[in-house]
């Protein structure tokens, strides 16, 4: 599995509200039910502002804009910003999922896409990787996410038997498509996973890193892999990620582990032979300093959240 799937995943978003929103004069939203989910939504119509708290200048989304919003900060969305907002919360229906919701008289500005909810005690660190706010176009040769989207609005206006389901699926559809055209232009200057899955030598590492997370790996070998000598290489993905190949090695085999506390049923000296991990006593050493807490306490702290 390649490393962003193996990410969504981990992540298992699932659509808690697909639909459309068709505004109209002026209005303003602020978008305070962000954490811990990620949304997903096009412009098909009209042109409004998005600011961001963090972020210093204000996004102005036109028709063809997607954006996708991953990292729960507060977020205001409107006509124009200088409109005293309205909290998303209290105006809007919570159970509106499979409608079209007009606001202020509609008319103006229409959009379409969903709220994910995200199932994965390892959320907030991962959705920490993903920048705050990514946004791509659907005109040109994005053909797929177009796609995408010009279905989802049919099956919410025609309101067909089955056209809930369909359009959770093509939301699904839509946020990875959104991602990854995001991944086809990521700059520079953006730093974290994310951008490190978007530099073609990086991204070889990392595949190869998510291919075989129990080998053992060092610096040298995932240079090889990337077509780097050992020092550049370990400079670059440290740029770019802001921690070092073996941190980034490390707590994605602590991750996996993780899931299989949670889901699985092998033991404890299983889950650190089918990471790596020669004893358990080191796969417990290296689970209590990435995750702050015990293999045992971290099972039962997560099963106690669940009740």
């Amino acid at each position: 599995m390649d490393p962003l799937s193996e990410v969504l995943s981990l992540l298992k978003p699932h659509s808690y509200i697909t639909g459309g929103f068709n505004a109209g004069g002026e209005w303003a939203l602020r978008l305070d039910d962000l954490a811990g989910r990620i949304k997903c939504y096009a412009i098909t119509k009209g042109t409004c502002w998005l600011a961001m708290d963090g972020v210093d200048a204000p996004v102005r989304l036109q028709p063809g804009d997607c954006f996708v919003l991953p990292s729960g900060r507060l977020v205001t969305i409107g006509s124009d910003l200088g409109v005293e907002p309205k909290r998303a919360s209290e105006v809007l229906d919570p159970n509106r999922s499979g409608e079209i919701v007009t606001y202020n008289g509609g008319g103006d500005v229409f959009m379409v896409g969903s709220r994910f909810e995200v199932n994965s005690p390892h959320a907030e660190v991962l959705l920490r990787t993903l920048p705050p706010l990514m946004r791509v176009e659907t005109s040109g040769d994005r053909a797929r996410l177009r796609w995408s989207i010009e279905l989802m609005m049919e099956e919410l206006r025609e309101a067909r038997p089955g056209s809930w389901l369909v359009a959770q699926q093509l939301a699904h559809m839509m946020l990875v498509q959104a991602l990854r055209l995001y991944l086809s232009k990521s700059s520079e200057s953006d730093i974290g996973w994310f951008a490190a899955l978007a530099d073609p030598r990086l991204s070889a590492a990392l595949g190869a890193i998510h291919a075989d997370p129990a080998f053992p790996w060092t610096v040298r070998d995932l240079a090889i892999r990337a077509g780097m000598s050992r020092s550049t290489f370990a400079e670059h993905f440290r740029q770019r990620t802001g921690e070092t190949p073996i941190a980034y090695l490390t707590r994605w085999r602590m991750m996996l582990a993780g899931e299989k506390l949670i889901h699985g049923r092998d033991t404890l000296a299983r889950i650190a032979g089918s990471l790596g991990y020669e004893s358990e006593h080191a796969f417990n050493t290296a689970f209590r300093r990435v995750m702050g807490i015990s293999p045992g306490r971290y099972a039962r702290a997560v099963f106690d959240d669940a009740l």
